[in-house]
């Protein structure tokens, strides 16, 4: 099997990764075995090996693809990814920049002197540079950008002017543009002397003397129609177009409904400025489910797995900070109805019960909303309806999980009237549940706030207390005066 079949296989990534860390624990003892040895031509037999690693390292990354190189790299330690990075780089080190997370990028840039850096860059194009820039001192930057052609330099500063999530920032410079007047022979002649195609080209862009697009040719028509015809009698006028300015996510959504492969993408004077391809429709859309991960369970930002403890630890306080703060507020509420507990031993062993219903179903409601707001399904045409919607089905749940919990705790304790408290206490902390499960999102949202940051950590805090509160005040009311 050849190597670029294998690729894809998590099983012979495994393997390659489980190869590298034998070679360079290897490499580790050799090389202690070199310095207790004898002083006589250290430096030498140091200097040998050295080069003989690194050649094997280089022999074993010079097959696969630079996204699995970037898996690899992604899960070595700090000091193991230094050493095989510095061996394996070569001219294809800059698509494993581009290949690998922002964190592990981070590392490996800051390892990287700038006269280094614009070497990498040479063999990126624009949009890939874009990509980087980011992360790249402004001194390598600098020198990226005199390294550039004209042109090149006009590409960067035009995806570097967009915003991270406009479809400006993720558009590529490869699409072809024809006229309409030219014969489909004409064209034909043209690719075949190109020799090659950009990537993802499945369609040409028909242009005017404006560079204003006027319809799109797909390569099926140009293979599949007479030769002699003219691009304006097969061409395309209904298609998908973008504005540089508007949102990726908007995007997003139409390559999936579309099944789109490349699209034209315009300013809003209709000229055409570049393509938007699913290679980056697709990086958006994994990073942005990264991001979403991490910000429900309170993690600010993307975290090197073997970054430095200190840095993760900042990375994590922010909500650790919020939880704790909400937690003591919890107990605080437990604290105020003590001589409750105390006196119904019972509310100790079903209270927990009614505040992690209250936490599992907010936390339903509150993922449904913040998918349906990515998706953009929530409009304010019909939000009012979706909330009477959940509220409705909030109380169906309310009432049919409070008859279960009420039913289940009479039969453990014989106690009808404790029953009846913990049934009424289930039933209007799963109201208040998606009540706050609706709520944080949307007011994020309205607010330009990212609805899944902390939704998480923040709603099963809010349901907690409120489960305490409602079972420990109801039985205080309607249990010790009986």
């Amino acid at each position: 099997m050849e190597a670029s079949e294998k690729l894809h296989t998590a099983q012979f990534l495994q393997h390659q990764l489980q190869e590298v860390t034998t070679l360079l624990a290897k490499q580790q003892l050799e090389k202690s075995l070199v310095q207790r040895g004898p002083a006589t031509n250290h430096e030498l037999v140091e200097t040998v090996l050295h080069k003989q690693h690194q050649t094997r390292l280089q022999e074993k990354f010079s097959l696969l693809h630079p996204a699995d190189i970037a898996l690899i790299l992604e899960s070595l330690p700090l000091d193991q990814r230094k050493t095989v990075w510095d061996a394996i780089k070569t001219n294809h080190d800059g698509q494993v920049l581009l290949e690998v997370s922002d964190a592990v990028r981070q590392t490996l840039i800051s390892g990287m002197a700038a006269e280094e850096l614009a070497s990498v860059a040479g063999n990126l194009d624009a949009d890939e540079i874009a990509d980087l820039a980011a992360d790249l001192p402004k001194r390598a930057m600098l020198r990226i950008l005199r390294s550039l052609n004209s042109t090149e330099r006009t590409h960067l500063n035009a995806i570097l002017s967009y915003q991270d999530n406009q479809v400006g920032a993720l558009m590529d410079f490869g699409m072809i543009t024809i006229r309409d007047d030219m014969s489909l022979k004409a064209i034909s002649s043209y690719i075949r002397k190109l020799g090659k195609l950009p990537g993802h080209t499945d369609k040409l862009f028909v242009v005017d003397q404006h560079n204003q697009v006027k319809g799109i040719l797909p390569l099926q028509r140009l293979l599949t129609h007479s030769s002699s015809l003219h691009v304006a009698e097969v061409m395309v006028t209904d298609f998908v177009v973008f504005q540089t300015d508007q949102d990726t996510s908007e995007a997003s959504r139409a390559f999936e409904r579309y099944d789109l492969i490349s699209a034209p993408v315009v300013d809003k004077n209709g000229e055409l400025q570049g393509r938007l391809c699913v290679d980056s429709i697709m990086d958006y859309i994994r990073e942005k489910s990264d991001e979403d991960l991490l910000s429900q369970a309170g993690v600010t930002e993307e975290e090197d797995l073997f970054s430095s403890v200190w840095k993760s630890a900042k990375n994590r306080w922010g909500w650790l900070l919020i939880n704790i703060i909400t937690a003591f507020a919890s107990t605080r509420i437990i604290g105020l109805f003590e001589n409750v507990i105390l006196q119904l031993v019972a509310l100790a062993s079903l209270m927990p019960i009614v505040a992690a219903m209250g936490g599992n179903t907010g936390n339903q409601t509150s993922m449904l909303i913040i998918r349906s707001l990515a998706l953009g399904q929530i409009t304010p045409a019909n939000v009012q309806r979706l909330i009477k919607k959940e509220l409705t089905l909030a109380l169906l749940n309310g009432s049919l999980i409070g008859l279960i919990m009420g039913l289940l705790g009479f039969l453990l304790y014989r106690d009808i009237a404790l029953a009846g408290v913990m049934a009424t206490a289930m039933f209007i902390n799963l109201l208040v549940a998606v009540m706050v499960g609706l709520s944080i999102p949307l007011v994020r949202h309205k607010f330009g706030k990212d609805p899944a940051v902390g939704t998480s950590v923040i709603l099963t805090s809010i349901t907690d207390s409120m489960g305490f509160f409602i079972v420990l005040g109801l039985a205080n009311l309607f249990l010790l005066g009986k």
